[in-house]
């Protein structure tokens, strides 16, 4: 492809509607939306849950405690995987349960955390804390000291769950105050690194469709004594929108699937207990000219010992004295469709939060985060699916960024 006019500053950003998200940011970074971690993110959720529960100490500052969730005993937290808030009016003709509920005076948009991708948005979730603190900054994540690349959805207990990701999840403290947990997912996630790091080893049940999704979850608030919450999980949406792109009949399929989920789950609930329907990023379709390959541009791969990250956010480790260079040459060939910067000014930025010491080196030594609509693939050292796919995340445009949250009572 051609590559865009050099230059390394941020792309401007179409400002989101007053009081549903952060106005553009003329700071360093990838585009104009910024996390809004301890204010309004997917951080920021459970706590609020656990607060409207009564567990002591359980910080809200989405205030969910003083609102719908007020003197409830049962919540159930639905994560939509890639049903960005800005997605929801593009459904609304297949989602009338969605659509009913985004119009209701508690829905609101809060932003994920950075980058805009699932393990690290799920484990914001399950932890309540900032990607920095947690340590999952990526999808694809060099294990620092190796030549290794820890795909996060396919990790079981290498490196340890409880070291790689140390922080005591909000479950854990939930339970620690009497509260009942229980995660409804992918049978395949049982027992994984991704859901141990999240959620902790409790109650696990099996749904990979979405009516036993539903059936699973109803089930659990059925069965529910005292306070209990619930983190269910679905990922038709994601998937579609990666493989087919928005708006195809497959992604309109997917949600209106979604859709019906959230009718019955809603349906079923019973008196003192709520839906909080929320997702991990939104998506964006990538055009095949918004494509840089950097196992086929010339000197994108000089210098760099290990690429991880996505597409849209790539993390380059260098052979040692080589960082300058591959800023250098990264910028000269990507120019204004990426932000690419050493791996200090990408955390000294704060688009992770802060960033402990221990997780420094999970960021690469170099950082191309995407503008707009621009993706960096790898068609030969990574699946080919990877590059083939219509719809992409990661980075922080306002339609990656900004996730809805949406909120009923039974």
């Amino acid at each position: 492809m051609s590559a865009p006019t050099p230059g390394t500053g941020p792309t401007p950003g179409t400002a989101p509607t007053p009081g549903t998200a952060p106005t553009a940011d003329p700071t360093p970074g990838p585009a104009s939306v910024r996390p809004r971690y301890g204010e309004a993110s997917l951080a920021d959720v459970l706590p609020g849950v656990l607060a409207g529960l009564g567990v002591p100490g359980a910080a809200d500052p989405l205030g969910l405690s003083g609102g719908v969730l007020a003197g409830v005993r049962t919540v159930v937290v639905l994560l939509i995987d890639g049903l960005g808030h800005r997605l929801l009016p593009l459904a609304a003709p297949h989602t009338p349960a969605l659509a009913e509920l985004a119009a209701d005076p508690s829905a609101r948009a809060i932003t994920t955390g950075f980058p805009s991708t699932t393990p690290t948005s799920i484990v914001s979730l399950g932890t309540g804390a900032a990607p920095g603190a947690h340590g999952l900054v990526g999808f694809f994540l060099n294990v620092p000291g190796t030549d290794r690349v820890l795909n996060h959805v396919r990790w079981i207990d290498d490196p340890d769950p409880l070291r790689w990701q140390p922080l005591p999840t909000q479950f854990r403290l939930a339970a620690a105050a009497g509260v009942d947990t229980h995660v409804v997912s992918y049978p395949e996630l049982a027992g994984s690194g991704l859901s141990v790091a999240s959620f902790g080893s409790g109650d696990y049940r099996s749904a990979d469709t979405a009516p036993s999704l539903a059936k699973a979850v109803l089930k659990l608030v059925r069965r529910a004594t005292g306070p209990t919450v619930i983190y269910a999980y679905h990922r038709d949406v994601d998937k579609a929108g990666h493989d087919f792109g928005l708006n195809s009949p497959q992604w309109i399929e997917a949600v209106s699937r979604v859709d019906d989920l959230v009718a019955d789950v809603r349906a079923g609930l019973p008196p003192g207990s709520a839906l909080v329907v929320t997702a991990d990023h939104g998506q964006i379709n990538v055009a095949a000219d918004h494509r840089f390959d950097l196992d086929l541009e010339p000197g994108l791969r000089d210098g760099v010992r290990v690429v991880a990250g996505e597409a849209r956010v790539r993390y380059l480790h260098t052979v040692s004295g080589a960082t300058d260079d591959v800023v250098a040459t990264w910028r000269g060939v990507l120019g204004d469709a990426a932000w690419v910067v050493t791996r200090d000014e990408a955390v000294a930025a704060g688009w992770f939060g802060p960033v402990s010491e221990d997780h420094l080196q999970r960021v690469g030594d170099v950082v191309a985060a995407c503008h707009e609509d621009y993706v960096v693939v790898a068609t030969e050292t990574e699946p080919i699916r990877a590059a083939r796919m219509i719809g992409y995340h990661g980075s922080a445009t306002d339609a990656e960024m900004m996730i809805p949250l949406l909120l009923a009572r039974g």
